[in-house]
């Protein structure tokens, strides 16, 4: 079964933390999510290498959303496959 890999990329503000229980309510069974802070230093410069300006920003399969380059856009989300069955799930 293909597991897609989500990493949101949060500061614990507010609306980093409506965009990580968005995520999560629309992930599908087989997503494997994950919240990386961007207070630490260490995830920030990964941030950075990966594309991420801003947070919240939400990476998948270590691709920037395109939604997210001016702000999450939750329905550019579901266009791009978050919360969409994988092969194999039931």
């Amino acid at each position: 079964m293909s597991q897609l890999t989500i990493e949101i990329f949060s500061a614990g503000c507010p609306l980093c933390d409506e965009v990580v229980t968005a995520v999560g309510e629309l992930a599908c069974t087989s997503c494997d999510v994950s919240v990386s802070d961007l207070r630490d230093a260490s995830v920030a410069e990964r941030a950075r290498a990966q594309g991420v300006a801003r947070a919240p920003s939400v990476v998948i399969d270590g691709v920037l959303a395109d939604c997210c380059r001016g702000g999450v856009d939750l329905a550019r989300l579901r266009e791009v496959g978050l919360g969409q069955s994988v092969e194999g799930e039931a």
